[in-house]
Protein backbone atom coordinates (compact mmCIF):
# COMPACT_ATOMS: atom_id res chain seq x y z
CA UNK A 1 0.00 0.00 0.00
CA UNK A 2 2.73 2.51 0.95
CA UNK A 3 4.44 1.90 -2.55
CA UNK A 4 1.35 2.28 -4.48
CA UNK A 5 1.41 5.41 -2.51
CA UNK A 6 4.74 6.62 -3.45
CA UNK A 7 4.16 5.65 -6.63
CA UNK A 8 1.13 7.73 -7.14
CA UNK A 9 2.80 10.96 -5.38
CA UNK A 10 5.62 10.26 -7.89
CA UNK A 11 3.33 9.78 -10.76
CA UNK A 12 1.28 13.68 -9.58
CA UNK A 13 4.66 15.21 -8.78
CA UNK A 14 5.79 14.09 -12.67
CA UNK A 15 3.03 15.16 -14.11
CA UNK A 16 3.07 18.61 -12.02
CA UNK A 17 6.88 18.90 -12.91
CA UNK A 18 6.54 17.98 -16.58
CA UNK A 19 3.27 20.93 -16.83
CA UNK A 20 5.71 23.94 -15.00
CA UNK A 21 8.20 23.31 -17.25
CA UNK A 22 6.09 23.56 -20.03
CA UNK A 23 4.73 26.71 -18.56
CA UNK A 24 8.13 27.64 -18.76
CA UNK A 25 8.56 26.87 -21.54
CA UNK A 26 5.97 28.41 -23.06
CA UNK A 27 7.22 31.65 -21.17
CA UNK A 28 10.51 31.95 -22.96
CA UNK A 29 9.05 31.38 -26.40
CA UNK A 30 6.86 34.51 -25.46
CA UNK A 31 9.70 36.42 -24.55
CA UNK A 32 11.35 37.09 -27.68
CA UNK A 33 15.27 38.09 -27.17
CA UNK A 34 15.09 41.83 -27.89
CA UNK A 35 12.18 41.73 -24.90
CA UNK A 36 14.74 40.19 -23.04
CA UNK A 37 17.25 41.96 -23.35
CA UNK A 38 14.86 45.08 -22.11
CA UNK A 39 14.11 43.53 -19.25
CA UNK A 40 17.04 42.55 -17.94
CA UNK A 41 18.67 45.80 -19.43
CA UNK A 42 16.26 47.54 -16.71
CA UNK A 43 17.44 45.01 -13.92
CA UNK A 44 20.98 45.16 -14.84
CA UNK A 45 20.91 49.48 -14.31
CA UNK A 46 18.69 49.32 -11.38
CA UNK A 47 21.36 47.26 -9.94
CA UNK A 48 24.05 49.70 -10.73
CA UNK A 49 24.64 52.71 -8.39
CA UNK A 50 23.12 56.27 -9.76
CA UNK A 51 25.83 58.07 -11.97
CA UNK A 52 28.02 54.92 -12.60
CA UNK A 53 26.62 54.11 -16.13
CA UNK A 54 26.77 58.11 -16.85
CA UNK A 55 30.40 58.42 -15.74
CA UNK A 56 31.30 55.33 -17.95
CA UNK A 57 29.50 56.41 -20.91
CA UNK A 58 27.09 53.54 -20.82
CA UNK A 59 23.45 54.11 -22.41
CA UNK A 60 21.60 51.10 -22.70
CA UNK A 61 19.28 50.93 -26.26
CA UNK A 62 15.92 50.81 -25.89
CA UNK A 63 14.04 48.32 -27.56
CA UNK A 64 12.59 50.48 -30.13
CA UNK A 65 15.78 52.11 -30.91
CA UNK A 66 17.22 48.96 -31.25
CA UNK A 67 14.07 48.20 -33.92
CA UNK A 68 15.36 51.13 -35.59
CA UNK A 69 18.55 50.28 -36.18
CA UNK A 70 18.42 46.74 -36.99
CA UNK A 71 15.93 47.56 -40.07
CA UNK A 72 18.64 50.12 -41.71
CA UNK A 73 20.79 46.84 -43.06
CA UNK A 74 20.26 46.13 -46.36
CA UNK A 75 20.59 42.73 -46.18
CA UNK A 76 21.39 39.57 -44.36
CA UNK A 77 21.74 36.47 -46.43
CA UNK A 78 24.59 33.74 -46.67
CA UNK A 79 26.83 33.08 -43.56
CA UNK A 80 26.56 36.49 -41.29
CA UNK A 81 28.68 37.04 -38.85
CA UNK A 82 27.66 40.24 -36.84
CA UNK A 83 30.06 42.24 -34.74
CA UNK A 84 28.27 44.73 -31.58
CA UNK A 85 31.34 46.07 -29.76
CA UNK A 86 29.83 47.50 -26.20
CA UNK A 87 26.69 45.20 -26.70
CA UNK A 88 25.57 46.04 -22.83
CA UNK A 89 23.29 43.18 -22.64
CA UNK A 90 22.67 42.67 -26.03
CA UNK A 91 19.43 44.79 -27.11
CA UNK A 92 20.93 45.30 -30.26
CA UNK A 93 22.17 41.80 -31.18
CA UNK A 94 18.78 40.78 -30.29
CA UNK A 95 17.24 43.27 -32.36
CA UNK A 96 19.26 42.41 -35.34
CA UNK A 97 18.63 38.85 -34.84
CA UNK A 98 14.91 38.94 -34.80
CA UNK A 99 14.97 41.35 -38.10
CA UNK A 100 16.96 38.81 -40.05
CA UNK A 101 15.00 36.04 -39.33
CA UNK A 102 11.85 37.98 -39.75
CA UNK A 103 13.35 38.43 -43.39
CA UNK A 104 12.12 35.81 -46.63
CA UNK A 105 15.66 35.72 -47.48
CA UNK A 106 16.88 34.60 -44.10
CA UNK A 107 20.56 33.75 -43.34
CA UNK A 108 22.24 30.70 -43.96
CA UNK A 109 23.87 31.23 -40.28
CA UNK A 110 24.53 33.42 -37.63
CA UNK A 111 27.69 34.20 -35.77
CA UNK A 112 27.32 36.82 -33.35
CA UNK A 113 30.54 38.31 -31.28
CA UNK A 114 29.74 40.80 -28.85
CA UNK A 115 32.35 42.50 -26.70
CA UNK A 116 31.47 43.82 -23.37
CA UNK A 117 33.58 45.14 -20.53
CA UNK A 118 31.23 45.54 -17.94
CA UNK A 119 30.64 42.75 -15.30
CA UNK A 120 27.18 43.41 -14.41
CA UNK A 121 26.47 43.21 -18.06
CA UNK A 122 28.09 39.43 -18.70
CA UNK A 123 25.48 37.40 -17.23
CA UNK A 124 22.67 38.87 -18.50
CA UNK A 125 24.17 39.20 -21.96
CA UNK A 126 25.08 35.40 -21.76
CA UNK A 127 21.25 34.67 -21.49
CA UNK A 128 20.03 36.90 -24.04
CA UNK A 129 22.71 35.94 -26.51
CA UNK A 130 21.24 32.35 -25.42
CA UNK A 131 17.66 33.26 -26.54
CA UNK A 132 19.11 34.17 -29.80
CA UNK A 133 19.86 30.83 -30.55
CA UNK A 134 16.81 29.33 -29.44
CA UNK A 135 15.09 32.05 -31.97
CA UNK A 136 17.76 30.73 -34.59
CA UNK A 137 16.91 27.10 -34.05
CA UNK A 138 13.51 27.65 -34.43
CA UNK A 139 13.64 29.57 -37.85
CA UNK A 140 16.00 26.79 -39.18
CA UNK A 141 19.35 28.87 -38.84
CA UNK A 142 22.13 27.57 -36.85
CA UNK A 143 23.29 30.24 -34.84
CA UNK A 144 26.25 30.71 -32.56
CA UNK A 145 27.73 33.46 -30.19
CA UNK A 146 31.35 34.52 -28.68
CA UNK A 147 31.08 36.71 -25.86
CA UNK A 148 34.27 38.49 -25.49
CA UNK A 149 35.23 40.08 -22.05
CA UNK A 150 37.03 42.63 -20.74
CA UNK A 151 38.63 45.61 -22.42
CA UNK A 152 37.19 46.26 -25.48
CA UNK A 153 39.46 48.39 -26.81
CA UNK A 154 42.61 46.74 -26.17
CA UNK A 155 41.05 43.57 -27.62
CA UNK A 156 39.70 45.27 -30.28
CA UNK A 157 43.34 46.82 -31.26
CA UNK A 158 44.96 43.73 -30.93
CA UNK A 159 43.02 42.21 -33.57
CA UNK A 160 43.78 45.43 -36.21
CA UNK A 161 47.48 45.16 -35.25
CA UNK A 162 49.15 44.09 -38.65
CA UNK A 163 51.25 41.66 -36.38
CA UNK A 164 48.91 39.80 -34.67
CA UNK A 165 48.49 36.39 -34.95
CA UNK A 166 44.77 36.58 -35.59
CA UNK A 167 44.71 39.21 -38.27
CA UNK A 168 45.48 36.90 -41.31
CA UNK A 169 42.16 34.96 -41.00
CA UNK A 170 40.19 37.84 -40.13
CA UNK A 171 41.11 39.65 -42.98
CA UNK A 172 39.96 35.95 -45.09
CA UNK A 173 36.48 36.00 -42.78
CA UNK A 174 36.09 39.47 -41.48
CA UNK A 175 32.36 40.90 -39.73
CA UNK A 176 29.94 40.80 -42.46
CA UNK A 177 27.76 43.39 -40.31
CA UNK A 178 28.39 46.11 -37.07
CA UNK A 179 25.79 47.26 -34.92
CA UNK A 180 26.44 49.63 -32.35
CA UNK A 181 25.47 52.09 -29.42
CA UNK A 182 29.02 52.72 -28.57
CA UNK A 183 30.02 54.55 -25.30
CA UNK A 184 29.92 58.50 -25.35
CA UNK A 185 33.23 59.65 -23.08
CA UNK A 186 36.14 61.95 -23.89
CA UNK A 187 39.59 60.62 -23.65
CA UNK A 188 42.33 62.53 -22.25
CA UNK A 189 45.64 62.68 -24.67
CA UNK A 190 47.56 60.54 -22.50
CA UNK A 191 45.11 58.01 -21.89
CA UNK A 192 45.68 54.17 -22.16
CA UNK A 193 42.49 54.68 -24.97
CA UNK A 194 44.07 56.94 -26.70
CA UNK A 195 47.55 55.33 -26.95
CA UNK A 196 45.59 52.21 -27.77
CA UNK A 197 43.57 54.11 -30.91
CA UNK A 198 46.36 55.65 -32.04
CA UNK A 199 48.29 52.18 -32.10
CA UNK A 200 45.42 51.22 -34.33
CA UNK A 201 45.66 54.34 -36.62
CA UNK A 202 43.22 56.67 -35.28
CA UNK A 203 43.74 60.21 -33.31
CA UNK A 204 40.26 60.84 -31.35
CA UNK A 205 39.08 63.12 -28.34
CA UNK A 206 36.24 60.46 -28.16
CA UNK A 207 35.30 56.94 -26.77
CA UNK A 208 32.72 56.91 -29.91
CA UNK A 209 34.56 57.55 -32.63
CA UNK A 210 37.51 54.91 -31.27
CA UNK A 211 34.37 52.20 -31.30
CA UNK A 212 33.21 53.71 -35.12
CA UNK A 213 36.52 53.23 -36.06
CA UNK A 214 37.71 49.52 -34.72
CA UNK A 215 34.06 48.28 -36.09
CA UNK A 216 35.22 49.62 -39.41
CA UNK A 217 38.56 47.97 -39.78
CA UNK A 218 37.14 44.58 -38.89
CA UNK A 219 34.63 44.60 -41.26
CA UNK A 220 34.97 42.13 -44.55
CA UNK A 221 35.08 44.06 -47.61
CA UNK A 222 31.30 45.15 -48.39
CA UNK A 223 30.63 44.62 -44.77
CA UNK A 224 27.90 47.07 -43.75
CA UNK A 225 27.88 49.00 -40.26
CA UNK A 226 24.52 50.68 -38.36
CA UNK A 227 25.60 52.44 -35.33
CA UNK A 228 23.69 55.31 -33.59
CA UNK A 229 26.23 57.90 -32.11
CA UNK A 230 25.98 61.50 -31.37
CA UNK A 231 26.16 64.16 -34.10
CA UNK A 232 29.12 65.78 -33.42
CA UNK A 233 31.97 64.41 -35.04
CA UNK A 234 29.86 65.92 -38.52
CA UNK A 235 32.00 69.01 -37.95
CA UNK A 236 35.14 70.67 -36.17
CA UNK A 237 38.15 69.78 -35.68
CA UNK A 238 38.37 67.61 -32.74
CA UNK A 239 36.70 64.96 -35.22
CA UNK A 240 38.27 65.79 -38.60
CA UNK A 241 41.00 62.92 -38.27
CA UNK A 242 38.49 60.91 -37.48
CA UNK A 243 36.42 61.76 -40.51
CA UNK A 244 39.13 61.62 -43.01
CA UNK A 245 40.11 58.25 -41.33
CA UNK A 246 36.54 56.34 -41.22
CA UNK A 247 35.21 57.99 -44.64
CA UNK A 248 38.19 57.04 -46.50
CA UNK A 249 37.36 53.42 -45.30
CA UNK A 250 33.80 53.07 -45.35
CA UNK A 251 31.08 55.00 -47.93
CA UNK A 252 27.68 56.67 -46.17
CA UNK A 253 24.40 55.00 -47.43
CA UNK A 254 21.79 56.47 -45.32
CA UNK A 255 21.92 59.36 -42.52
CA UNK A 256 19.04 59.40 -39.62
CA UNK A 257 18.63 62.43 -37.58
CA UNK A 258 16.43 63.06 -34.75
CA UNK A 259 14.90 66.98 -34.36
CA UNK A 260 14.49 66.31 -30.37
CA UNK A 261 17.04 65.80 -28.38
CA UNK A 262 15.36 64.66 -25.43
CA UNK A 263 13.69 61.34 -27.00
CA UNK A 264 15.14 58.52 -27.38
CA UNK A 265 17.41 57.84 -24.47
CA UNK A 266 14.94 59.94 -22.22
CA UNK A 267 15.37 57.29 -19.21
CA UNK A 268 18.51 58.40 -19.03
CA UNK A 269 17.91 62.05 -18.99
CA UNK A 270 20.48 61.99 -22.19
CA UNK A 271 20.44 65.38 -23.79
CA UNK A 272 22.35 64.53 -26.64
CA UNK A 273 22.18 65.02 -30.51
CA UNK A 274 22.16 61.66 -32.07
CA UNK A 275 22.14 60.27 -35.43
CA UNK A 276 21.72 56.28 -37.31
CA UNK A 277 24.34 56.01 -39.54
CA UNK A 278 24.66 53.38 -42.32
CA UNK A 279 27.72 53.02 -43.90
CA UNK A 280 29.33 49.94 -46.48
CA UNK A 281 32.68 49.32 -46.18
CA UNK A 282 34.56 49.73 -49.78
CA UNK A 283 36.28 51.23 -52.27
CA UNK A 284 33.51 51.63 -55.23
CA UNK A 285 32.00 55.25 -54.81
CA UNK A 286 28.38 55.58 -53.75
CA UNK A 287 26.04 58.27 -55.68
CA UNK A 288 23.72 59.02 -53.04
CA UNK A 289 22.83 58.84 -49.76
CA UNK A 290 19.62 58.49 -48.20
CA UNK A 291 18.97 61.70 -45.63
CA UNK A 292 15.81 61.19 -43.01
CA UNK A 293 14.69 62.97 -39.87
CA UNK A 294 12.12 62.60 -37.23
CA UNK A 295 10.54 63.62 -34.09
CA UNK A 296 11.50 60.37 -31.92
CA UNK A 297 11.21 56.97 -33.43
CA UNK A 298 10.25 57.34 -37.43
CA UNK A 299 6.18 57.44 -38.06
CA UNK A 300 4.10 59.01 -40.42
CA UNK A 301 5.68 62.16 -39.48
CA UNK A 302 9.14 61.68 -40.61
CA UNK A 303 10.96 62.92 -43.77
CA UNK A 304 13.35 61.11 -46.23
CA UNK A 305 15.25 62.58 -49.60
CA UNK A 306 18.33 61.12 -51.76
CA UNK A 307 20.86 63.23 -52.70
CA UNK A 308 23.81 63.10 -53.86
CA UNK A 309 26.64 61.67 -52.30
CA UNK A 310 28.91 65.19 -53.06
CA UNK A 311 26.10 66.92 -51.44
CA UNK A 312 26.89 65.61 -47.73
CA UNK A 313 30.51 64.47 -48.22
CA UNK A 314 32.30 66.80 -50.78
CA UNK A 315 35.52 65.68 -51.81
CA UNK A 316 36.81 69.44 -52.27
CA UNK A 317 36.42 70.38 -49.10
CA UNK A 318 39.23 69.64 -47.19
CA UNK A 319 37.38 69.98 -43.47
CA UNK A 320 35.45 66.69 -44.61
CA UNK A 321 32.10 68.17 -43.12
CA UNK A 322 29.31 66.36 -43.49
CA UNK A 323 26.08 68.09 -44.54
CA UNK A 324 22.31 67.31 -43.78
CA UNK A 325 20.18 68.73 -45.93
CA UNK A 326 17.02 67.06 -44.85
CA UNK A 327 14.48 69.86 -47.41
CA UNK A 328 14.56 71.09 -50.48
CA UNK A 329 15.00 74.63 -49.37
CA UNK A 330 18.42 73.47 -47.91
CA UNK A 331 19.83 73.42 -50.69
CA UNK A 332 18.79 76.43 -52.12
CA UNK A 333 20.21 77.85 -48.53
CA UNK A 334 23.27 76.36 -49.66
CA UNK A 335 23.86 77.34 -52.57
CA UNK A 336 22.79 80.86 -51.55
CA UNK A 337 26.10 80.91 -49.05
CA UNK A 338 28.27 78.89 -51.00
CA UNK A 339 27.51 81.25 -54.01
CA UNK A 340 29.30 84.48 -52.32
CA UNK A 341 32.71 85.76 -53.33
CA UNK A 342 34.93 85.94 -50.33
CA UNK A 343 36.52 84.24 -47.78
CA UNK A 344 37.62 85.56 -44.90
CA UNK A 345 41.29 85.37 -46.20
CA UNK A 346 39.88 87.58 -49.04
CA UNK A 347 38.64 90.51 -46.62
CA UNK A 348 41.63 90.38 -44.45
CA UNK A 349 39.69 89.30 -41.82
CA UNK A 350 40.76 86.38 -39.46
CA UNK A 351 38.44 84.66 -36.58
CA UNK A 352 40.27 83.42 -33.64
CA UNK A 353 38.70 82.08 -29.88
CA UNK A 354 38.92 83.96 -26.90
CA UNK A 355 41.94 83.85 -25.31
CA UNK A 356 40.81 84.40 -21.72
CA UNK A 357 40.60 80.77 -20.23
CA UNK A 358 38.79 81.78 -16.83
CA UNK A 359 39.48 78.64 -14.57
CA UNK A 360 43.44 79.02 -15.50
CA UNK A 361 43.35 82.63 -14.61
CA UNK A 362 41.40 82.56 -11.84
CA UNK A 363 43.99 84.81 -9.72
CA UNK A 364 43.77 87.34 -12.58
CA UNK A 365 40.43 87.63 -12.48
CA UNK A 366 38.23 90.66 -10.49
CA UNK A 367 34.65 90.36 -10.14
CA UNK A 368 34.22 94.42 -10.63
CA UNK A 369 36.29 96.73 -12.63
CA UNK A 370 39.03 98.40 -11.00
CA UNK A 371 42.45 100.20 -11.05
CA UNK A 372 45.10 97.77 -13.32
CA UNK A 373 42.40 95.92 -14.53
CA UNK A 374 40.74 95.99 -17.94
CA UNK A 375 37.54 94.43 -19.06
CA UNK A 376 36.64 90.85 -19.62
CA UNK A 377 33.86 90.22 -21.85
CA UNK A 378 31.85 87.34 -21.52
CA UNK A 379 28.49 86.41 -23.90
CA UNK A 380 26.43 86.96 -20.67
CA UNK A 381 27.64 91.08 -21.16
CA UNK A 382 25.94 90.34 -24.85
CA UNK A 383 22.09 92.79 -24.54
CA UNK A 384 19.46 93.82 -27.59
CA UNK A 385 22.67 93.40 -30.00
CA UNK A 386 25.03 95.60 -28.22
CA UNK A 387 27.78 94.83 -25.39
CA UNK A 388 26.81 96.77 -22.46
CA UNK A 389 29.95 96.00 -19.57
CA UNK A 390 30.24 95.92 -16.93
CA UNK A 391 27.36 93.55 -15.54
CA UNK A 392 27.11 94.54 -12.13
CA UNK A 393 25.71 91.39 -10.24
CA UNK A 394 26.89 88.98 -12.53
CA UNK A 395 28.58 85.85 -11.67
CA UNK A 396 31.29 86.49 -14.19
CA UNK A 397 33.99 88.61 -13.73
CA UNK A 398 33.92 92.24 -15.18
CA UNK A 399 37.79 92.51 -15.66
CA UNK A 400 41.32 91.39 -15.76
CA UNK A 401 44.21 92.08 -14.20
CA UNK A 402 46.63 94.06 -16.48
CA UNK A 403 49.63 92.39 -15.65
CA UNK A 404 52.82 91.19 -17.52
CA UNK A 405 51.24 87.24 -16.88
CA UNK A 406 47.73 88.61 -19.04
CA UNK A 407 49.14 90.63 -21.78
CA UNK A 408 49.19 87.68 -23.97
CA UNK A 409 45.66 87.07 -23.02
CA UNK A 410 44.77 90.74 -24.06
CA UNK A 411 43.76 92.46 -27.86
CA UNK A 412 44.20 95.83 -28.39
CA UNK A 413 40.77 98.10 -27.69
CA UNK A 414 38.77 98.39 -31.13
CA UNK A 415 36.00 97.59 -32.79
CA UNK A 416 35.34 93.62 -33.19
CA UNK A 417 32.56 90.94 -34.06
CA UNK A 418 32.18 88.69 -31.30
CA UNK A 419 30.11 85.33 -31.43
CA UNK A 420 28.53 82.72 -28.72
CA UNK A 421 31.05 79.60 -29.03
CA UNK A 422 27.79 77.67 -27.30
CA UNK A 423 24.97 77.44 -28.50
CA UNK A 424 21.78 74.92 -28.75
CA UNK A 425 19.86 73.09 -31.35
CA UNK A 426 16.15 74.41 -29.44
CA UNK A 427 17.85 78.19 -29.42
CA UNK A 428 16.17 80.46 -31.93
CA UNK A 429 19.67 81.32 -33.48
CA UNK A 430 22.47 79.13 -33.39
CA UNK A 431 25.48 82.15 -34.64
CA UNK A 432 25.04 84.71 -32.37
CA UNK A 433 26.90 88.12 -33.50
CA UNK A 434 27.47 91.45 -31.52
CA UNK A 435 29.79 94.03 -33.02
CA UNK A 436 31.79 95.39 -29.97
CA UNK A 437 32.93 99.25 -29.69
CA UNK A 438 35.29 101.03 -28.07
CA UNK A 439 32.61 103.30 -26.77
CA UNK A 440 30.78 104.16 -23.22
CA UNK A 441 32.38 102.40 -20.25
CA UNK A 442 34.36 100.50 -22.34
CA UNK A 443 36.26 103.76 -23.99
CA UNK A 444 39.45 104.80 -22.50
CA UNK A 445 41.26 101.11 -21.96
CA UNK A 446 44.30 100.16 -24.36
CA UNK A 447 43.51 96.64 -24.29
CA UNK A 448 40.55 94.64 -23.89
CA UNK A 449 40.32 90.60 -22.93
CA UNK A 450 37.41 88.24 -24.64
CA UNK A 451 36.69 85.01 -22.73
CA UNK A 452 37.50 81.74 -24.29
CA UNK A 453 33.39 81.42 -24.89
CA UNK A 454 33.67 84.02 -27.30
CA UNK A 455 35.18 83.95 -31.11
CA UNK A 456 35.80 87.61 -32.06
CA UNK A 457 36.57 88.45 -35.66
CA UNK A 458 39.50 90.85 -36.08
CA UNK A 459 42.14 92.48 -38.65
CA UNK A 460 45.80 90.89 -37.89
CA UNK A 461 44.79 90.75 -34.18
CA UNK A 462 43.40 94.45 -33.92
CA UNK A 463 40.14 96.05 -34.60
CA UNK A 464 38.08 95.99 -38.33
CA UNK A 465 36.87 98.79 -39.60
CA UNK A 466 33.53 99.99 -38.08
CA UNK A 467 31.29 99.94 -40.78
CA UNK A 468 32.99 96.42 -41.98
CA UNK A 469 32.32 95.66 -38.72
CA UNK A 470 28.81 96.36 -38.94
CA UNK A 471 27.92 94.62 -42.33
CA UNK A 472 29.83 91.01 -40.92
CA UNK A 473 27.47 90.98 -37.71
CA UNK A 474 24.50 91.65 -40.18
CA UNK A 475 25.34 88.37 -42.56
CA UNK A 476 26.00 86.38 -39.57
CA UNK A 477 22.77 87.05 -37.59
CA UNK A 478 21.09 86.62 -41.15
CA UNK A 479 18.16 83.43 -40.91
CA UNK A 480 20.36 82.28 -44.23
CA UNK A 481 23.58 81.95 -42.42
CA UNK A 482 21.79 80.42 -39.33
CA UNK A 483 19.94 77.42 -41.78
CA UNK A 484 23.10 77.08 -43.45
CA UNK A 485 25.22 76.47 -40.03
CA UNK A 486 22.28 74.05 -38.85
CA UNK A 487 22.93 71.54 -41.73
CA UNK A 488 26.27 71.03 -40.74
CA UNK A 489 26.95 71.68 -37.08
CA UNK A 490 26.55 68.51 -34.93
CA UNK A 491 26.87 70.57 -31.46
CA UNK A 492 26.68 73.04 -29.31
CA UNK A 493 30.02 74.60 -30.26
CA UNK A 494 30.15 77.48 -33.10
CA UNK A 495 34.06 76.77 -34.02
CA UNK A 496 36.54 79.30 -35.03
CA UNK A 497 37.23 76.65 -37.90
CA UNK A 498 33.42 76.38 -38.80
CA UNK A 499 32.83 80.21 -39.27
CA UNK A 500 36.33 80.35 -41.26
CA UNK A 501 35.15 77.57 -43.45
CA UNK A 502 32.33 79.56 -44.65
CA UNK A 503 31.63 81.83 -47.56
CA UNK A 504 31.11 85.69 -46.79
CA UNK A 505 29.64 88.55 -49.17
CA UNK A 506 32.66 90.53 -50.74
CA UNK A 507 34.09 94.17 -48.79
CA UNK A 508 31.49 96.51 -50.69
CA UNK A 509 28.40 94.11 -50.25
CA UNK A 510 29.18 93.63 -46.34
CA UNK A 511 29.68 97.95 -46.19
CA UNK A 512 26.45 98.03 -48.07
CA UNK A 513 24.40 95.96 -45.27
CA UNK A 514 25.45 98.56 -43.07
CA UNK A 515 23.92 100.97 -44.48
CA UNK A 516 20.52 99.23 -45.24
CA UNK A 517 20.02 99.26 -41.20
CA UNK A 518 20.32 101.49 -38.11
CA UNK A 519 23.77 100.25 -36.29
CA UNK A 520 23.40 96.94 -34.04
CA UNK A 521 19.92 96.41 -35.51
CA UNK A 522 18.11 93.23 -33.96
CA UNK A 523 14.97 93.59 -36.78
CA UNK A 524 15.46 90.50 -38.11
CA UNK A 525 13.03 91.36 -41.20
CA UNK A 526 15.42 94.52 -41.80
CA UNK A 527 18.52 92.15 -41.18
CA UNK A 528 17.16 88.66 -43.81
CA UNK A 529 16.04 91.46 -46.35
CA UNK A 530 19.06 93.38 -46.81
CA UNK A 531 21.02 89.90 -46.76
CA UNK A 532 18.73 88.29 -49.47
CA UNK A 533 18.46 91.57 -51.52
CA UNK A 534 22.45 91.26 -51.33
CA UNK A 535 22.41 87.53 -52.68
CA UNK A 536 20.70 88.18 -55.18
CA UNK A 537 22.61 90.76 -56.20
CA UNK A 538 25.22 88.53 -56.17
CA UNK A 539 23.81 85.89 -57.80
CA UNK A 540 22.76 87.82 -61.26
Amino acid sequence: MELEKTIAYAIVFRQSWSMRQAENRSCLVAESPLALAARLGQEACAALEEGYRSGMGQFLTPPGVAGLLAGMFDSAEGDVRLLDIGAGVGALTAAFVEEVLGRAQKPRSLHLTVWEAEEAFIGRLERVLEGCVEAGRGAGVPTNYMVNRGDVLRGAVELVQEDDLFRAPLRRRGFTHAIMNPPYRKINTDSEARLLLRRAGLETSNLYTGFLWLAAMLLDSNGQMVAITPRSFCNGPYFLPFRERFFGLMWLERLHVFDKRDTLFAGDDVLQENLVMYARRGDKPHTSVVLSSSDGLPSGNGRARTVPYSRVLDPADSGRVVHLALELADDDVRGAVMGLPARLTDLGIGVSTGRVVDFRARDLLRKEPGDGTVPLIYPVHFNSGCVHWPYPGSRKPNALLAAPETEELMVPNGVYVLVKRFTAKEERRRVVATVFRPEGNLAGFASVGFENHLNYFHHRGGGLDDRLAEGLAMYLNSTVVDSYFRQFSGHTQVNATDLRGMRYPSRRQLYKLAERAPAGTRDQEAIDSGVEAMIQTSQR
